[in-house]
């Protein structure tokens, strides 16, 4: 459950930052050209109301930094404690003996924003609330691939398709998901083409190199869009949806969209009629 709101952790895991040399966002601003569909009130930290005086709903106003760095004081400090609490799960197992049939996964279902884009927490189309901790332990694994990262794109509905190759089952043909034990085998392993984060009435794309996201209303019409170029723009400061010279690119990611969420919809049975 952590780092979640609220930020609860024993005190000497907040003692282990100081609060005033943590560093805020480079990018507090809403990026250049985004649309109003992009932005949220922070719903959920709203919700707790001991988090001092937040701007009101509806302004321009950013978070005050004092508050800012004791929010992400905050998170630093849950997430060095869950880091303390998977390090005592993994050497429980092994006092165990279960470390060499047990597959360890550690993942996240949502990503969070600390001050970026002018949000908090989560609910939102922006990559850092998308992007999510993937971590997987498998027995047997060599010792040159622990450890090492991957940049591949995968997603949560292939950690299951995954689990279920590793423990040489069979897979389900009714699933979305793909498999990504390539990658756990090679890190240096290509990931998917695409990905598809959504959250409510906006749909994304991303490939290595674009996010793209569309907005659509209640009749499935585009009422707005969002596209980042990551290789020149990485923490998304500038919105290309607009901009002609990206028209192909848009016109792309928009028709992988589509079909994406066609061949989903097909994939879903029909209700159950009593």
């Amino acid at each position: 459950k952590k780092p979640h709101l609220p930020f609860n952790a024993p005190v000497r895991y907040w003692d282990m930052y100081d609060e005033e040399k943590i560093l805020l966002t480079a990018t507090p601003q809403m990026p250049k050209n985004a649309p109003p569909q992009a932005q949220h009130d922070w719903g959920e930290l709203r919700n707790y109301g001991h988090y001092g005086q937040m701007p009101k709903k509806g302004t321009d106003e950013l978070m005050p930094d004092e508050l800012a760095r004791q929010l992400i004081h905050g998170y630093y400090a849950a997430t060095s404690y869950s880091d303390a609490l998977v390090g005592k799960l993994l050497a429980e197992l092994e006092t165990l003996e279960l470390d060499g049939n047990t597959i360890v996964v550690l993942w996240g279902d949502h990503g969070w924003s600390l001050g970026e884009h002018t949000q908090w927490a989560k609910h939102s189309s922006f990559n850092v609330a998308n992007q999510v901790p993937l971590i997987i332990k498998v027995p047997g694994m060599p010792t040159e691939i622990k450890g090492s990262e991957a940049s591949g794109l995968v997603e949560a509905v292939d950690i299951y398709p995954t689990l279920v190759e590793l423990a040489g089952l069979i897979t389900p043909g009714h699933i979305q998901g793909e498999s990504f034990k390539a990658i756990l085998d090679d890190p240096n392993t290509a990931g998917k083409a695409a990905v598809f984060p959504r959250w409510k009435n906006a749909d994304s794309i991303r490939t290595d190199q674009y996010f793209y996201t569309e907005w659509r209303d209640d009749e499935g019409e585009v009422i707005a869009n969002m596209l980042f170029d990551h290789f020149d723009d990485p923490t998304e400061t500038i919105n290309l949806a607009a901009d002609e010279s990206h028209a192909p690119e848009v016109e792309k990611l928009h028709k992988q969209l589509v079909d994406h969420i066609r061949s989903i919809e097909s994939d879903v049975p029909p209700e159950s009629t009593r």
